[in-house]
């Protein structure tokens, strides 16, 4: 290569150098525009905004958390995504105002996460990290939502633990009079109680969906329980948590049918029997009131919960964007 011959290719690799990078700031610049232009501002919530990026991961989330999800229709996973995270800013909000008195231990949040996941084997906050990267969704937005959900727990435990009513003595009739105990697997979907004319409606609209779908389709789009995101599966419970107006409903129907409407605390109830069983008493009478005592305070908490995000929900201004 002659001297000549080496300016040129200089000049001429300067000159691509130059064009490279117009087109790397132009690329630069466009793909941030396409992300604006995606991630757009939906709703506002007092001052808390959800983003259509926000939808996008909360339909992801939910997703991973129950495969019932992933089957329905793109409008209906939207509409539950908007839902769900209308309810977790409603929270957020309120959550605002004891945040010195509400406070979380990192290792108790730590243990939360492990026992929430751990139906996909996450033993350890690392497999927990790892496994939501795998599945391109940020770790600290789970993060978030698990202590959004356990300061709320904190905050309707104090205003609510004087209310829960259990009656120990029936507990210990129940577990001792009988050789062997019925559990039934359950389903749930629960609607909170507006005027007598819009829960009309959203009765027949259940019953439709249900029809068309399947019951947890309908716990997807329209129940306000705990259990929506898994299509409203409860799993097996004992016969003696339920109260007698629950049992004497499930007695009626026999199994893959529906209970009627069942008037609770914080709205209606409709029960599905999957499956039944009786099994054996070989229990720790102790043992097995403990639990059966924590089962029943966690239920009234969790209508507790309903009935208190509702009446805050009246005070919060929601704004289409």
């Amino acid at each position: 290569m002659n001297i000549t011959q080496m300016i040129l290719w200089k000049v001429n690799f300067g000159k691509i150098n130059k064009f490279i990078l117009i087109i790397l700031i132009y690329l630069c610049f466009f793909v941030n525009q396409i992300n604006a232009k995606e991630n757009k501002i939906l709703l506002k919530v007092n001052n808390e905004i959800i983003t259509s990026i926000d939808i996008l991961n909360e339909i992801k989330y939910l997703s991973i958390i129950n495969n019932q999800f992933e089957k329905s229709e793109k409008k209906i996973q939207i509409d539950i995504a908007r839902n769900s995270l209308l309810r977790e800013k409603i929270k957020i909000i309120e959550l605002s105002k004891y945040k010195k008195k509400l406070k979380i231990d990192e290792k108790l949040l730590e243990n939360i996460i492990i026992k929430y996941f751990s139906i996909f084997n996450i033993n350890s906050l690392e497999d927990f990290k790892f496994f939501f990267n795998k599945q391109k969704i940020s770790a600290n937005f789970v993060i978030q939502k698990i202590t959004v959900e356990t300061l709320w727990n904190q905050l309707i435990y104090s205003k609510f633990y004087k209310n829960i009513k259990i009656d120990e003595n029936e507990i210990v009739k129940s577990i001792s009079n009988k050789k062997t105990q019925k559990e039934y697997l359950l389903s749930e979907i629960l609607i909170s109680e507006n005027n007598s004319e819009d829960t009309e409606n959203k009765l027949q609209l259940i019953k439709k969906t249900i029809k068309d779908k399947n019951f947890s389709e309908a716990a997807l789009i329209y129940s306000v329980s705990e259990t929506a995101s898994k299509g409203g599966k409860l799993g097996w419970v004992k016969e003696n948590v339920l109260n007698m107006k629950i049992k004497n409903e499930l007695d009626l129907i026999k199994i893959g049918k529906l209970t009627n409407p069942i008037v609770i605390p914080g709205g209606l109830l409709i029960l599905r029997i999957e499956d039944s069983r009786e099994i054996e008493k070989n229990i720790n009478i102790e043992i097995e009131i403990k639990n059966i005592i924590e089962k029943k305070t966690n239920d009234q908490l969790n209508r507790f919960s309903i009935i208190y995000l509702n009446k805050i929900k009246k005070d919060i201004v929601i704004n289409e964007i």
